[in-house]
């Protein structure tokens, strides 16, 4: 899930394969500027004191969030942050990365910062055993016909019965969605009838470079390097916003919720990062317009692992991470209380997050500044490990863990379909979820010819009446939690009152009858289960019982079981 989900576009399918192949630009605006803005989180009671600290430190308070206890200052860099992580009233420090600039270099593929390097997922063999611990996948990938053209594809969806659901309960267009993703392509064929635009925010700008002149997101491709709403450069966002609610309209695929309106309420860059004041942002307006659910598939930027007081890290460096996870839990509380249930990707890892060791991908921003450090289970991966929120690890076709997948026995709370492209004999992108993308991301990526025809075996184009839609293979626990979203939207749809937005229900009603109406999967036999990747063998060790273990949670989520049980 990184940086999608976390964060967070999932592993590409020709990547796993070994295939995997976005204007003019403003006057540029000098990074420096961005570098001395600073999110400064206090205690409650604490708001005076800590605008005193900054004024004390040199800096000056531009505004304060109130909702979420926290000001946003100007101030002249560590020496600035130092002196304010002395005052006992601020729990946290952390750069605001969230403005741009521009560059005249060339634009380049978007980086998928969601998935984390798990090496390709695969493997079915108990290795203790020789016999396969799981059944073959791959008379799973169905051919049929029946539904939406590209149902046939969808193992997914009928692992978890939402082809026979989208008849009973497709959901309702009272329910809100939404995506805080890398965007959503509003003007796709698939997506366009359930995407409302009116409500979509985009709480990004594009930066073309990072503070070491390296290309981030390329060139903006609007004058003021602000996308519009139906706009996503990625297509991280779209894929999951698809897969929750694609539309029943005779063209590629059905989501799991095909009657909800989706809401693009994008947090992250185009090249995948998600910083923290975004991602404040999103969950804040989501509260604030009536959003029942939102999904999240990705991690905060720049640490996969926040440490509140990790040796190994500096000052500064321990104050930016106790301000993401103070300012995210204070943004989820803030959303929670409103109506929103949250849902997130648990991480592509292949983790246990319950006994991490070691971190190598912090801090994640700018490129280049990773290095390795001991974690213990007091670091935090956020949102995922943060409270009230719904994490969902990844299964492939036959219902195994995949491999990639983070887990955990504390962590997990929900299982879905994320795909495993190794589930089975040799690989197959068809064990991978497919999901709708946006055609110029594609071009962009180089996986259409002139003519639009695909060029690469992940990517699919349905054609009717003279127009293309385009649809790719991802895998990730960020193609998972969108599995897990549609169905609370179906729940909502059902028994939610009325109220802003249009309907609302209770998020802990929502967990509960997620976790009910999900099917319960043991730990695999033995509980040390083995991957074989290129004739080596990773193990994943599977705590707790069937109805609640470190790789399933409480099992994974039933979409006709939400759509029939009664409250």
């Amino acid at each position: 899930m990184r940086r999608v989900a976390s964060g967070l576009a999932a592993l590409t399918t020709a990547a796993a394969l070994a295939a995997c192949g976005l204007a003019t630009p403003p006057a540029a605006v000098p990074a420096a500027a961005a570098a001395g803005e600073y999110l400064v989180f206090y205690a409650d009671g604490g708001r005076g004191e800590a605008l005193a600290a900054i004024e004390r430190a040199g800096g000056t308070t531009v505004s304060t969030d109130l909702r979420l206890g926290y000001a946003l200052a100007k101030g002249g860099g560590d020496a600035f942050v130092t002196a304010l992580g002395a005052s006992p009233s601020i729990v946290g420090v952390s750069t605001d990365r969230r403005i741009g600039f521009a560059s005249a270099h060339p634009a380049a593929h978007p980086v998928d910062r969601t998935a984390r390097a798990a090496g390709p997922a695969g493997g079915v063999a108990d290795p203790t055993t020789g016999h396969a611990a799981y059944p073959d996948a791959t008379a799973l990938a169905s051919e049929q016909t029946a539904g939406e053209p590209l149902a046939g594809r969808q193992w997914d969806m009928r692992m978890i019965g939402a082809d026979r659901a989208n008849k009973k309960a497709p959901g309702t267009r009272k329910v809100l969605v939404g995506v805080i993703d890398t965007g959503i392509d509003g003007r796709h064929p698939d997506i366009a009838p359930n995407f409302n635009r009116e409500l979509s925010r985009n709480f990004v700008t594009d930066r073309p470079e990072d503070p070491d002149g390296d290309t981030l997101d390329g060139p903006c491709e609007v004058s003021d390097c602000k996308d519009p709403v139906d706009r996503d450069d990625d297509g991280h966002g779209t894929h999951v916003a698809s897969t929750i609610g694609s539309p029943v309209n005779g063209i590629g695929i059905a989501g799991v919720a095909p009657r909800v309106q989706l809401v693009n309420i994008r947090a992250g860059q185009d090249s995948g990062y998600f910083f923290l004041k975004p991602s404040l942002d999103a969950l804040t307006y989501a509260a604030d317009i009536g959003v029942d659910v939102v999904n999240m598939s990705y991690y905060v930027d720049p640490w996969l692992f926040n440490c509140a007081n990790n040796p190994a890290d500096s000052k500064k460096q321990q104050l930016e991470q106790r301000a993401i996870i103070t300012g995210m839990q204070r943004a989820l509380d803030y959303a929670r209380k409103k109506g929103v249930t949250l849902v997130s990707a648990l991480g592509n890892g292949a983790t246990d997050l319950g006994r991490p060791t070691i971190d190598r991908d912090s801090p994640g921003y700018p490129r280049g500044q990773e290095r390795v450090r001991k974690v213990t289970n007091s670091c935090l991966n956020v949102p995922a490990e943060s409270k009230g929120v719904i994490s969902v690890s990844s299964v492939g076709p036959s219902g195994r863990k995949a491999l990639y997948s983070d887990y955990g026995v504390e962590q997990t709370d929900l299982a879905a379909p994320g795909g495993d492209l190794l589930d089975g004999k040799d690989a197959s992108a068809t064990r991978a979820i497919l999901a709708a993308v946006p055609e110029d991301a594609l071009r962009r990526g180089g996986k259409l010819d002139k003519s639009g025809k695909p060029k690469t075996a992940d990517v699919v184009r349905d054609c009717r009446d003279g127009a293309c839609s385009y649809y790719q293979y991802l895998e990730g626990t960020s193609m998972a939690a969108p599995h897990a979203t549609g169905v609370a939207a179906i729940l909502v749809s059902r028994f939610g009152k009325p109220g802003k937005g249009g309907v609302a229900l209770d998020p802990a009603t929502v967990e509960r009858l997620l976790y009910r109406t999900a099917t319960p999967r043991a730990c695999p036999r033995p509980r040390a289960y083995g991957y074989k990747i290129y004739g080596e063998t990773e193990k994943h060790v599977c705590q707790g019982g069937k109805s609640k273990n470190g790789f399933y949670g409480h099992g994974i989520v039933d979409a006709w079981k939400a759509a029939t049980v009664n409250r």
